[in-house]
């Protein structure tokens, strides 16, 4: 599950980890008393008003600007909040900003010149690992850095036995080029940063920029979490931050029934029980020459409703220009699929795609004749090669 950057930097809070002082507002006159508030707690006379959507970028496409006046805010805030803000990470029509956040100003001048730094925590599957992934590149796209300047790529491996270590996060400060107190903030942010990342169940916790601040301060400028969502039960306070105004809405449907679904961008739609057959069949699709528009996995009890839920999710596509259904039959039985399949169509009415159905497993021939007899436009197959030749000859 993703999280908005004000949603992360509160979590991250509560493990320690310094952010700047910030509120979110849903309208102008919010977000000029939440400057006021800073500027009365902090002294702070700029604030960054920043769009609160899932994606990156936000900055290149006017969702981030530095307000120097109550004026500035306000201005600011009318033109961000309701826009669609198009930036690399959003789809091509963008997202719309339903609400922002106001920061303290943490550019101030002093002793030091400000420094940005990036730094990263996620799960390295190949090692088994969590690693941490920090660059003295901060404020810059990680892919930018790795392609135009790897040799700023630092990593340390994490073993899951012992944590992050004091000597591993003396290394991460001394690779950044930190000395003094800066140093010494360094080590502590970093620690605190990890027992957020495990604490909270996080998949990834990216943090860009990392800021030195002129006093020496390490703060948290932006913050991007993603939570694990099979530890959501272990906390009920981070799920209900689910935004799902920010997920695709096939998605959530799905969701509520049950269904494990992804919608993807290509032109066959697949229905499966079980996530191996689901990618094997997402494999074939490709090699007949189709592209897989979705994964959906409708687990083992696919039933005459879960049936019919997943076509009208399916077909809820506009790029879907046929279907695939390969269902193993073991503890489901392939001649109660093949019902629900017939019952799901006849209760959706003209299905305006060709549909192929593969059913292997218990009562795999009782399943072809009801397939077959439907009188329905469904094609049967009885191996993978066979449902993927069908599949690749409907689309021609």
């Amino acid at each position: 599950m993703n999280l908005h950057e004000y949603q992360a930097k509160s979590i991250l809070r509560k493990f320690g980890v310094e952010t700047p002082l910030g509120f979110t507002a849903d309208n102008p006159e919010q977000a000029v008393t939440a400057a006021k508030e800073i500027q009365r707690l902090t002294g702070s006379d700029k604030w960054a008003v920043k769009a609160q959507i899932h994606a990156g970028g936000r900055g290149k496409g006017g969702g981030v600007k530095i307000a120097k006046t109550l004026d500035e805010i306000s201005i600011f805030s009318r033109a961000i909040i309701g826009m669609q803000l198009i930036t690399p990470q959003t789809p091509p029509e963008g997202k719309k900003v339903n609400k922002i956040l106001i920061e303290q100003n943490i550019f101030y001048p002093g002793e030091s010149e400000p420094q940005e730094f990036y730094l990263s925590i996620l799960l390295n599957r190949s090692l088994g690992r969590n690693i941490v992934m920090y660059s003295p590149k901060g404020g810059m796209s990680i892919e930018q850095v790795a392609e135009e300047t790897p040799e700023f790529i630092f990593t340390e491996e994490i073993d899951p036995k012992t944590g992050i270590l004091p000597f591993q996060s003396r290394r991460i400060a001394f690779n950044l080029g930190l000395s003094g107190q800066a140093f010494k903030s360094m080590v502590n942010f970093t620690q605190a940063l990890y027992k957020a990342y495990i604490g909270a169940d996080c998949q990834l916790i990216e943090i860009n920029p990392v800021m030195k601040t002129s006093d020496n301060k390490i703060m948290a400028a932006d913050a991007k979490v993603t939570i694990d969502n099979n530890a959501l039960m272990r906390h009920p306070d981070i799920a209900e931050m689910r935004d799902v105004t920010e997920e695709d809405p096939s998605e959530v449907e799905a969701g509520e029934y049950n269904l494990n679904y992804v919608k993807l961008n290509g032109n066959v739609g697949c229905m499966v029980n079980g996530a191996g057959l689901a990618m094997a069949t997402m494999d074939i699709i490709k090699l007949s020459g189709g592209d897989p528009a979705n994964f959906l996995d409708v687990g083992g009890s696919a039933n005459a409703q879960r049936v019919e839920q997943a076509f009208r999710i399916i077909l809820k596509d506009p790029n879907v220009k046929a279907i695939l259904i390969n269902i193993f039959g073991g503890i489901v039985r392939c001649d109660r699929v093949a019902n629900g399949i017939v019952d799901a169509y006849k209760n959706i009415g003209e299905i305006r795609v060709p549909i192929v159905v593969r059913l292997q497993g218990t009562n795999a021939e009782e399943a072809k004749t009801i397939i077959d007899n439907s009188g329905l436009k469904v094609f049967s197959a009885i191996t993978l090669k066979e449902a993927a030749e069908l599949i690749g000859n409907v689309l021609k």
